[in-house]
């Protein structure tokens, strides 16, 4: 299967372009959040002269992570997948980030900074080159994660969020992913898209754990 993979959910974005899970090209930047103007031109340097009609499938991080991020890459893959009735893939942001440990045997914690000490977050099990997920995604504060991670002995705390999380969880079975493999990418997301099931591109939708701050602004005014 070819098939192109793409995340614009954080600060970074990356795309990558796979066939039968062998990595042909893979790109990733770090320009802050200016997806709408980067993104596209990542994704044409990924396809290499490919054409999209060439793709089985399209994968994309749908959430949890930043709202407009989100939005943007969702917004991206349907437009480049709607044309030419391209089946789309959609990803958890953490369950991507979860994919880069396939060679660690430990509890991987994948977060994203929520802000308020809050985290997107979710547990998945890292064991003999496999990812087995252990909960839902989630919206969590920083002390009942605490107090859930006290019940495995090896973590590794990985996502944009991880550096805040580990030095505030102050706990002696984590251990703060290293650079290179802390962040959701391109590879990642094709990786945690084998096996899942296709949908149309006008069915992909973002996915959020959360209402927007300017939703819940509106919310908070409309119950006072």
């Amino acid at each position: 299967m070819l098939l192109l993979s793409v995340d614009s959910s954080a600060v970074t974005a990356s795309a990558a372009l796979t066939e039968n899970g062998r990595v042909i090209k893979s790109e990733l930047i770090n320009k802050g959040l200016t997806h709408s103007e980067t993104l596209l031109p990542l994704i044409e340097a990924v396809m290499d002269g490919n054409a999209y009609q060439s793709l089985d499938a399209i994968a994309v991080t749908a959430g949890p992570g930043s709202f407009t991020g989100v939005r943007i890459g969702v917004a991206t893959v349907k437009g480049i997948a709607f044309p030419f009735d391209i089946p789309c893939i959609s990803v958890s942001t953490l369950e991507a980030i979860a994919y880069n440990f396939l060679d660690e045997n430990a509890v991987i914690c994948a977060v994203m900074d929520a802000r308020r000490m809050q985290f997107y977050n979710a547990l998945f099990k890292a064991e003999n080159g496999k990812i087995t997920r252990l909960c839902k995604d989630r919206a969590i504060s920083l002390e009942d994660l605490r107090e859930n991670l006290k019940n495995y002995e090896n973590v590794i705390i990985a996502g944009d969020g991880a550096e805040l999380c580990y030095h505030h969880l102050n706990l002696d079975n984590t251990a703060l992913a290293s650079e290179e493999k802390r962040y959701q990418n391109g590879v990642g997301v094709s990786k945690a898209a084998e096996n899942k099931k296709t949908i149309k591109a006008e069915a992909l939708m973002p996915v959020y754990l959360r209402l927007s701050q300017a939703e819940r602004e509106l919310k908070l005014k409309k119950e006072n």
